[in-house]
């Protein structure tokens, strides 16, 4: 649970930067750049990883979890305000959910009742009402990121639980997902003619890549998909929206900026009840 929870916290600093300091930028090259960056972070693990089906198979997944994920999400930014990106990201512990019962063939209601209250503690916090008509697309690209990370992150559980212990590095296996996510992401930036504004990018611009191809990109994704295979569906589910209320609190206590607090402690409330219903019994697949 504590990777989960420091992830969160490296995702709740990052709230905003993507829409004030990257705004102008093409989506798809943001997407590349973070991906990127964080390739050449694992770059030094890429050896660790043990078989070649082994490594194509995480070259694939985090093709999807990561890069096809970044891509629709950043996309998203181009037809939703901030709020409405945090806000419609809410529904991954339904997905986590209604997907790992699925590929398990069995229905856990104590899963789902914490997924719910996971998506009221998220929505308490951010809602404002209905984005307008032409933010549909929006909102749709949104739920195809949300249907990436769920499912990249059960995936990888699930192949983590039947992989033998020390069989595999967990650093190597991120290691060649996020090789297989920075070239899908390259690869969309290309076909996009994007790829020109990694080149001609600000300081301000430069810096905000470099923090969030590190840290919330390449470190939190590491620390999460670790921690995946550690905890129960549910406390998994529930944890997607941790970052929610966290990113409200931080912005009030570290930046000094107007915030919701009523909405931002009732949500963390709500989440971490959500924590507590599900529990922690890991499932073997």
């Amino acid at each position: 649970m504590s990777g989960l929870l420091a992830a969160s916290l490296v995702w709740a600093f990052s709230f905003g930067l993507i829409k004030t300091q990257l705004a102008g930028l093409d989506p798809r090259a943001v997407a590349f750049a973070r991906l990127a960056l964080a390739a050449l972070v694992f770059a030094p693990w890429l050896g660790r990883a043990h078989g070649r089906n082994l490594r194509w198979r995480h070259v694939m997944l985090g093709a999807v979890q990561f890069g096809l994920m970044y891509v629709l999400y950043i996309a998203s930014y181009a037809y939703l305000p901030a709020y409405a990106v945090a806000l419609f990201t809410v529904f991954t512990p339904l997905y986590v959910v209604l997907i790992d019962d699925a590929l398990t063939r069995r229905f856990a209601p104590r899963h789902l009742a914490a997924a719910v209250l996971a998506v009221a503690g998220g929505a308490l916090v951010l809602w404002r009402g209905l984005p307008s008509d032409e933010s549909w697309r929006g909102i749709l690209l949104l739920q195809g990121a949300n249907l990436c990370f769920a499912i990249g992150q059960l995936v990888y559980r699930r192949w983590r639980l039947a992989s033998p212990a020390g069989t595999s590095s967990e650093a190597g296996n991120l290691a060649w997902m996020y090789l297989g996510a920075a070239v899908l992401a390259g690869v969309a930036a290309g076909a996009g003619g994007g790829l020109g504004d990694c080149v001609s990018l600000d300081a301000g611009a430069c810096w905000t890549l470099l923090y969030l191809g590190v840290l919330p990109t390449g470190t939190a994704f590491w620390l999460w998909n670790r921690s995946a295979g550690r905890v129960g569906t549910g406390l998994l589910a529930a944890a997607n929206n941790l970052k929610i209320p966290l990113a409200v609190l931080v912005a009030w206590t570290v930046f000094g900026e107007q915030a919701r607090l009523l909405p931002a402690l009732g949500g963390l409330v709500a989440v971490t009840s959500a924590l507590f219903i599900a529990g922690n019994r890991v499932a073997r697949h």
